[in-house]
């Protein structure tokens, strides 16, 4: 494949260098955060599989500090069992037999609900509470309230909340495992303390640059000529409308010299294969392809 000069875009051809692009292995690793001391408490969680599966999403979002209100069935070896890596949080897990108990030394109380409106409590967004959970705990313990799986928390227990936190779902069917609400909640909390990934370059200091200015300038050129020879012409009034077209899905494309060069080598390879071919029939000079009408 090669690609012509600048100046006669079908003349004296000159070879392509389309240097393969070094890829270095990628470095992702989480950002370092800072312990932070947001709770997680459930309150009378009935299914001791579930308080497993809440510690292990707590584990996978970096919190570690889970309190049990009156749970029916702890310790149990189904928690255990679905905790997996998160058994340290579940062995850490603190037991209080009320509610009071468990927040009695927190400045935030964030509750869940389902509800999209309370005439008395404000209702955030699960992202919203998550950034002001995040900010209130450089100041404090914060706490998240989950309740009971089947009747979720009374309206004594949110009562103890400063806000409530509503995760948005289809309103056909809104309701959620407690340890599905728990990793969502958890996962926004992990993304408001500013944990994201980072990876290191992925390509090095030989990638390819972007094709300059100028060497569009040619690719658009030799464009226009090979549109010209196989009689794919403007329709338009002005005569510009289809590479002014072209101009701007190429830009946005953002080509490097490789990728501006490959299609380069594509128009030659067309010019070179017409050359072999021939003059074409007169029926089909007298027909050029046309392009489609403008809209």
């Amino acid at each position: 494949m090669s690609a012509p000069p600048a100046d006669n875009p079908s003349a004296d051809l000159r070879p392509i260098d389309i240097r393969p692009i070094d890829i270095r292995p990628i470095d992702i690793r989480p950002i370092d955060i800072r312990p932070i001391d947001i709770r997680v408490v459930l309150v009378e969680t009935s299914h001791p599989g579930n308080i497993g599966a809440v510690a292990r999403a707590m584990k996978n979002m970096g919190l570690s500090r889970l309190v049990l209100v009156r749970p029916r069935s702890f310790p149990d070896p189904e928690a255990t069992a679905r905790a997996s890596g998160g058994a340290d949080v579940l062995a850490d897990a603190r037991v209080v037999q009320d509610l009071a108990a468990a927040v009695a030394d927190c400045g935030l109380v964030v509750a869940t609900t389902a509800r999209e409106r309370d005439p008395n409590i404000r209702v955030l967004d699960v992202r919203d509470a998550a950034v002001r959970a995040v900010e209130e705990a450089a100041r404090g313990p914060v706490a998240l309230l989950f309740g009971n799986e089947r009747t979720g928390l009374t309206n004594d227990e949110l009562a103890s909340a400063h806000l409530l936190l509503r995760i948005p779902a289809n309103p056909q069917y809104s309701s959620l495992n407690l340890a599905m609400a728990v990793q969502l909640i958890t996962y926004e909390v992990y993304r408001a303390r500013g944990a994201v990934h980072r990876s290191a370059d992925a390509v090095t200091a030989e990638a390819v640059p972007l094709a300059t200015g100028a060497e569009m300038e040619r690719l658009y050129t030799h464009l226009a000529q090979v549109l010209e020879e196989i009689g794919f012409r403007d329709r338009t009034t002005s005569g510009r409308n289809l590479m002014d077209r072209i101009r701007r899905f190429l830009n946005r494309a953002e080509p490097d010299q490789n990728e501006a060069n490959i299609v380069r080598g594509i128009l030659t390879a067309v010019q070179q294969k017409r050359r072999t071919a021939g003059p074409r029939p007169e029926s089909a000079a007298t027909s050029p392809a046309q392009p489609p009408d403008p809209p």
